[in-house]
């Protein structure tokens, strides 16, 4: 059996967290509040898996700086295995600019870093191949979008793809994400990225995904479409014929209008319960838990749990 179940791939990221009055065009605004702290999406969702007791692991790149060491020591602490992650010398540990005001607006600004620098050599196939899954995110350059292809294509059928584009890759349009779509198990995205990703609606552009090789097309749904219940869907599950929206259980608590690392988050939920074997609906219960967990605190981690806390009534 392996040792590690999960193993990401994808940027390593230093977020500055700027919470503003209202984000701008042009003009001046306020910042209310500033907070730094390690990132990258795939790395998020990756910290979140082992923070609930699950074996981890992530493949990255990283600046011979105080940053990449703060990155490796934040993944460390909750137990993930960092003998994959590639310091870049000569270069610095990539950084991420998160603005977010009171309506619940983001603006992300990316400088890749020793993240453009993480090579198909970096790559220890026999080490990924022994894992349960893979969980892609994104890069800002096309060298490293084709290693992940590579990487899909060389992967056995045995080891399942997880996918976040994140909005750098959906922007690419499907039919260049196809090679990756393909072998992809569980794509997650949220609703805005799958329109750019397929220039249609949500639930249309997850039909797309699915004809294309996705086995599950996970769409979160930021604020949440109205239910005749009264609550709000906050995820839409589409496999095979199957869908699902889920219903949010937001009420049991308080979030923050600071979203950054919410769909990470949901990544998280999803994957504890896809790896528990949960039914699909049951995996995005979890999703959503986890999610309002981290919308609790600022930033991407700071407000995942232990399993401890979210097995608590």
């Amino acid at each position: 059996m392996s040792s590690i179940e999960v193993i990401g791939i994808g940027a390593i990221n230093t977020d500055c967290l700027c919470q503003v009055e209202e984000i701008v065009t042009d003009g001046e605004t306020i910042i209310d509040h500033i907070k730094t702290a390690p990132g990258g999406s795939a790395a998020n969702t990756i910290y979140g898996l082992a923070k609930l007791g699950r074996k981890t692991g992530f493949i990255g790149a990283i600046g011979d700086d105080e940053k990449g060491r703060a990155s490796i020591q934040a993944l460390e602490t909750v137990g993930v295995d960092t003998s994959q992650i590639r310091i870049k010398e000569g270069e610095k540990t990539g950084c991420a600019l998160c603005l977010s005001d009171k309506l619940g607006r983001r603006s992300i600004y990316v400088l890749p870093g020793a993240n453009n620098l993480l090579d198909w050599q970096d790559i220890d196939l026999n080490h990924v191949n022994k894992a349960k899954m893979v969980h892609l995110s994104s890069f800002a350059d096309d060298r490293q979008f084709n290693i992940q292809i590579e990487l899909a294509e060389k992967l056995p059928n045995s080891v399942k793809i997880s996918f976040a584009p994140g909005m750098l890759y959906a922007i690419k349009g499907i039919k260049t994400l196809s090679p990756l779509l393909t072998r992809t198990h569980i794509l997650f995205i949220n609703k805005e990225e799958m329109e750019q990703l397929t220039g249609k609606d949500f639930t249309t552009g997850a039909k797309e995904c699915l004809k294309l090789g996705c086995q599950i097309v996970v769409v979160t749904l930021g604020k949440g479409l109205a239910s005749k219940s009264g609550g709000v869907f906050t995820s839409y599950i589409c496999h095979g014929k199957e869908e699902y929206k889920i219903e949010s259980q937001k009420q049991l608590w308080e979030t923050h209008p600071e979203a950054t690392g919410a769909g990470d988050a949901f990544a998280v939920g999803f994957l504890l319960g896809f790896l528990k074997k949960k039914n699909l609906e049951q995996c995005a219960q979890l999703g959503d838990i986890i999610a309002h967990y981290a919308l609790s605190k600022t930033g991407a981690r700071e407000g995942l749990p232990t399993l401890s806390k979210i097995r608590r009534p």
